[in-house]
Formats: C-alpha cells, sequence, structure tokens
C-alpha cells in the first residue's frame, strides 16, 4: 500500500445549535477551512481532488434520506465518486480510515472526509431516542436502554472490580474541559473544579451532567493524498507542506448486546488481547494472574475489547511496543468520563484496573496549564488536549474527524496559528493517536499519525 499524507483539515464551530445554516452549508464551512489552509482556491481544488467520503450517523436528524450526496452537490464535487459511511460514535474515525483506505489502495490521489450532524434539529429527548436506536432494540431498548444508563452501569462495575472513585472521573472532566477553555473551536470552554463536576445534575449515579459530552452541530473535513497528490496539491499552491502520514490504522469489534459478549481465561487473553509490553512484562503478567485468581472476568462489562484490538493492531502495524512513552497525544472518544478512563486501559496507556489512579496521576494532562488541582507526577501523554467530546462537543459524524484535524495541527506544530493561542501546542509532537467508539464498544478505530522525519 502507498504511504497516505494527512496534508490540510478544517472545522466548524461546533455548538448547540446552527439555525444559521444548512447541514450543507456547515459542512462547506469545514471544507472551505481544509482548503483555505493549503493556499488554493475553491476551483484548484475542485480540479485536483478525485473524491470523497461522507460521514453522518443518523438520517433522523436531519430528516433526510441520503444527506451526504446533498452535501456532495453542494461541495461541488458532482459527479466525482463518493460514498457514506455509518457506524454509530465510530462513524468519523471509520470514515477517516476509508479516505485513507481509498489513497492507500491506488484508487484515488486525492480524497477528503467530511463528516456532519446537526442534531439540534430534533429536542434533546428525541435525541437521546434515536442515539438509544443504536441498540438492540428488541431487548435492550425495550427496558430502558438508553446510553447513559449503560456507561453508568459499565462505570458501576468497574469501581467494584477495582475501587475506581468518582473524584478519579471528575479529574477527566476539569481536564477536557480547561483544555477545551483555549480551544475556540469547542462548545464548552469552562473551567470547572472537582467539586463543580460532582455537584452538577444527577444523570445515571454516579455520572453527572459534568461527566457526559453534549449533542452538538457541526462538521469536519480532512484531506488524504499519496506523494502524486501531494506533488500536484503543491505545484498548483506553489507551497511546501507539512509532511504528516498516517502511519498505521487499526479496528476492533464486540456484539452488540454486553451480555452476549464471552468471559476469556488469563490464557486466552494474553495469547490474544495481550499487548506486547504486557506480554513481555513478569510483573505484569503476575499482576493479571492475580486478577483472574480473584474473579475478573474479561471483557466483562468494564472494559472495551473492541478498542483493545483496534489498539493492538495498529500498534502491531506501527511497531509500537509502549504506547505510554511512544505515543505524544492521543484524541480519545471521552463520551463520558468513565469511557476515557476505561480507554486508557484498552489503550495500553495503563493496565487494566489501574485506570483511576492514572487518571489522577497527571500524565495525561497538559504541561503549563494550571488545572488547580495537585497532581503528583509531571505529563507524559496529553488525552484530549483539545478539550475531547466532553467539552468540544459530539456531532457524530464529525467527531472521530475532528480527531484527525486536532492531531494534524499537532503534528504540524501550527495550533497556535489555527487557535490563536499555542497553550495546547504539544512541543515536538512526533506520533499521536486517534480513537473513535461506537455504542458501548461495537465498533472502535485507532489510527496513528506521525510527522515524516
Amino acid at each position: 500500500m502507498r504511504r497516505v499524507y494527512v496534508v490540510s483539515g478544517g472545522v466548524s464551530k461546533f455548538s448547540k445549535a446552527r439555525p444559521d445554516k444548512t447541514f450543507q452549508a456547515v459542512v462547506k464551512e469545514a471544507y472551505d477551512y481544509a482548503i483555505r489552509d493549503l493556499d488554493l482556491t475553491f476551483e484548484q481544488f475542485t480540479e485536483l481532488v478525485d473524491g470523497s467520503v461522507a460521514s453522518y450517523f443518523s438520517d433522523h436528524f436531519q430528516r433526510q434520506l441520503m444527506s451526504g450526496i446533498m452535501a456532495q452537490d453542494y461541495l461541488g464535487l458532482c459527479p466525482k465518486p463518493s460514498h457514506r459511511v455509518e457506524g454509530g460514535g465510530a462513524t468519523g474515525g471509520l470514515c477517516f480510515q476509508e479516505a485513507w483506505k481509498s489513497v492507500a489502495s491506488g484508487d484515488m490521489d486525492v480524497c477528503v472526509a467530511y463528516g456532519f450532524e446537526t442534531m439540534s434539529h430534533v429536542n434533546t429527548w428525541k435525541g437521546n431516542e434515536f442515539i438509544a436506536l443504536a441498540s438492540d432494540v428488541s431487548f435492550d431498548y425495550p427496558v430502558g436502554g438508553f446510553y447513559s444508563g449503560y456507561y453508568a452501569m459499565m462505570v458501576t462495575r468497574h469501581m467494584k472490580e477495582f475501587g475506581t472513585t468518582v473524584e478519579q472521573m471528575a479529574h477527566v472532566s476539569v481536564k477536557n474541559h480547561i483544555n477545551a477553555y483555549h480551544n475556540p473551536y469547542a462548545q464548552k470552554r469552562h473551567r470547572y473544579t472537582i467539586e463543580d463536576v460532582r455537584s452538577a445534575p444527577m444523570v445515571a449515579w454516579p455520572l453527572t451532567r459534568l461527566d457526559i459530552c453534549v449533542m452538538s452541530d457541526g462538521a469536519a473535513a480532512v484531506i488524504f493524498c499519496s506523494e502524486e497528490g501531494l506533488a500536484k496539491l503543491e505545484q498548483a499552491s506553489g507551497k511546501r507542506y507539512p509532511r504528516v502520514y498516517v502511519e498505521s490504522i487499526g479496528r476492533g469489534t464486540d456484539a452488540m448486546r454486553m451480555s452476549d459478549r464471552p468471559h476469556q481465561t488469563f490464557d486466552e487473553f494474553m495469547a490474544k488481547n495481550a499487548l506486547a509490553i504486557e506480554r513481555d512484562s513478569m510483573a505484569t503478567s503476575a499482576y493479571y494472574k492475580d486478577l483472574w485468581d480473584r474473579g475478573f472476568r474479561y471483557p466483562g462489562v468494564h472494559s472495551f475489547r473492541a478498542g483493545r484490538m483496534a489498539s493492538k493492531q495498529a500498534y502491531e502495524r506501527a511497531g509500537v511496543v509502549d504506547p505510554l512513552h511512544e505515543i505524544d497525544f492521543v484524541e480519545l472518544h471521552d463520551a463520558y468520563t468513565s469511557s476515557e478512563l476505561q480507554t486508557y486501559e484498552d489503550m495500553g496507556l495503563c493496565r487494566y484496573g489501574e485506570g483511576g489512579p492514572f487518571a489522577t496521576s497527571g500524565k495525561t494532562f497538559m504541561p503549563g496549564i494550571d488545572y488547580g488541582l495537585n497532581l503528583p507526577e509531571p505529563p507524559l501523554c496529553a488525552v484530549n488536549p483539545s478539550g475531547g467530546l466532553i467539552a468540544c462537543g459530539h456531532p457524530v459524524g464529525a467527531t472521530g474527524l475532528m480527531q484527525g484535524v486536532f492531531a494534524l495541527w499537532q503534528l504540524q506544530g501550527t495550533v497556535k496559528k489555527h487557535f490563536n493561542d499555542d497553550k495546547l501546542q504539544i512541543a515536538h509532537a512526533e506520533r499521536g493517536a486517534i480513537h473513535s467508539h461506537a455504542g458501548t464498544g461495537t465498533y472502535v478505530t485507532v489510527s496513528l499519525l506521525r510527522k515524516e522525519a
């Protein structure tokens, strides 16, 4: 397969509502941003782009089937090839990877991935109902299958198994909201404390309103190209672009119904699901053996096996052995503070069961930002330097692509250019990961981006 460069990206402002624009116009806001950043005119890019991939989660929010082709037409991309991707909360991440495939396979030299959601067109309760349709409507949905309830159940089990606390989860909310304070595209830009998070209205114990992402209107676009496509774009613009490429991708899946997910023995886990750094460590092997001896079950309802498999595949393809020390930052799907904490473990940033203490260690925070917290260790691998879904918002079809845009800007070293503030720029970032997650862990994608040496 060919090397694929991520050459540009754009985002719209993420908001509770965008009554000023149709969904097509919100997409164009992000699309035009990406083109402007290449120093190309709309006409120049339209001539050079070979096709697109579109992503949006639900036709219900627009009350419009085949919304993707309407966006395609609005962007002036007809009759170029395109297709629509949908995979729950992982829709944007899947779109990112499908666009990568279009270029890596040789089908296209320049491909644009764009994603969107306009969730404000329905009341919040109705939006939650639409999202709940991404559970099993024959078994889970009839008995109250709303996602906040699922995640409350999962983290309650995590708390029972490992002693995880609500204060540890609140550290995630404080971190992500304060990061977003410096991100002008984020929906929620506030400085919160642990007390603020825990005193917010309770949604599903132990998750408060500030533990949970919000529905949004927004769009994001990412432009991919081959070496040949890169040469075409640079010739048209007369400038050389920073080299950032997709180093590897990984995907995992799991059963829709959590009750259908099998329990693995210790030996099965070590053979099929353990990361290299876990298999090669006698201390970690002994730690996991002790967990199983005390009744631990994997994946249970406290872990996302799909997230582990997506991470494992991406790491093996890129030669990553120690993700905590070999990845500079992660843009992670934090629909809930609890899911960020659980995903630390799935991605191997810490061992299973240690997500709570890891959340309060300081390792996932940004350097140089005052969080008002007593963090015992210095930053090591920033998680959600953009603010994540909790603070940026979650217009589902755009979210995974938003992560790709923010990761690109980190690796280009252009955060100050785009945010008019360099507080969120990670110095000398070489490799970043983006992680996109659907349902209760049914589809998960992990993509590694790297700055070319």
